[in-house]
């Protein structure tokens, strides 16, 4: 699409304040009316208090929001009116940002089947699809960040650019832990996770790139382990230890925290097999582990007792 497209219409309402770059990766920000040709209004993101992100050339699916918000300056308000030819998609975008606001189990999905059957869920987006008219949209941009003045989000960086983060997020997050901020070094481990789990996906399994991101997410996941542990979700560091454990049956790390786990939850003969494993694989641990079971012993010992106790008042 051209500067001087036919099929967009351009009013300025109010001047922008400053001409700003767009190129490729630049983040707009922006508040967007959208009506219909003949006055009625489909969508206000000001009534809900959230404005539109849009990370030029991701390939966001009305494309049209690209090419108008690159005839603006910062702080703009304009009124473009987009010929249908140029919106066919907006039915569904506008369903998605409607959707977004509701509860999960509120949202439905629409595929073609749905469409066909009971319509996109909305009368007047059903009735945009059936009779495709002109739309108004009114935009305010707010703002204009080039790629190196935000932080991007893990779906818009490269495989080198995640790596990069994943260790930058595992560095952070060891720092947060020292400085004994644990809910933020456990945010940290988690963003870190999601990435790696990210590149995981794309290879496969036990192929060398794989094995390699897999002793990439070991650490982390010990890491996130032990915050978890601090949270007493003891059950999510039983999961993650056992699954380091998969791939390392002799990490003591995995096996001492499992263990710790496996102790708060009454998993008592597991933990003891957890503890007892740790001594042997790192003799110099002998000495916590045999506090940790000389523990565990006493809190059974004290458990029967009072079962014996309560048993006895029932009969």
């Amino acid at each position: 699409m051209l500067q001087d497209d036919p099929l967009i219409k351009k009013e300025t309402l109010h001047p922008g304040t400053k001409c700003v770059e767009f190129k490729p990766g630049t983040k707009v920000k922006f508040h967007f009316v959208t009506k219909k040709v003949n006055g009625a209004v489909l969508d206000d993101s000001r009534k809900d208090g959230v404005p539109m992100e849009l990370v030029l050339g991701k390939k966001f699916k009305l494309e049209v929001w690209e090419v108008i918000v690159q005839k603006m300056s910062l702080n703009e308000v304009s009124r473009f009116v987009v010929d249908k030819s140029l919106v066919p998609q907006y039915p569904f975008i506008s369903k998605t940002l409607r959707d977004a606001r509701k509860p999960p189990e509120e949202r439905k999905h629409c595929c073609g089947m749905t469409i066909q059957n009971e319509g996109i869920g909305y009368d007047d987006l059903n009735e945009l699809f059936t009779s495709p008219c002109d739309l108004e949209f009114i935009i305010e941009l707010l703002s204009v960040s080039q790629a190196d003045e935000y932080e991007k989000e893990s779906w818009q960086l490269d495989e080198n650019e995640k790596s990069i983060a994943i260790e930058n997020l595992r560095l952070k997050g060891n720092q947060l832990y020292k400085d004994k901020n644990y809910a933020e070094a456990e945010k940290s481990y988690r963003n870190a996770l999601g990435m790696v789990e990210q590149l995981i996906l794309k290879e496969k399994p036990n192929d060398e790139e794989w094995l390699d991101l897999i002793k990439v997410k070991i650490p982390i996941l010990l890491n996130y382990a032990q915050c978890r542990l601090l949270d007493k979700d003891y059950y999510a560091v039983i999961e993650h230890c056992t699954e380091v454990l998969k791939h390392e049956p002799k990490n003591v790390k995995a096996l001492y925290r499992r263990a710790k786990a496996h102790t708060a939850v009454w998993n008592t003969d597991n933990a003891k097999e957890d503890f007892q494993k740790c001594a042997t694989l790192d003799p110099s641990l002998t000495a916590s582990v045999n506090k940790e079971l000389k523990l565990l012993a006493e809190a059974i010992r004290q458990k029967d007792s009072e079962d014996k106790i309560k048993f006895k008042n029932i009969f």
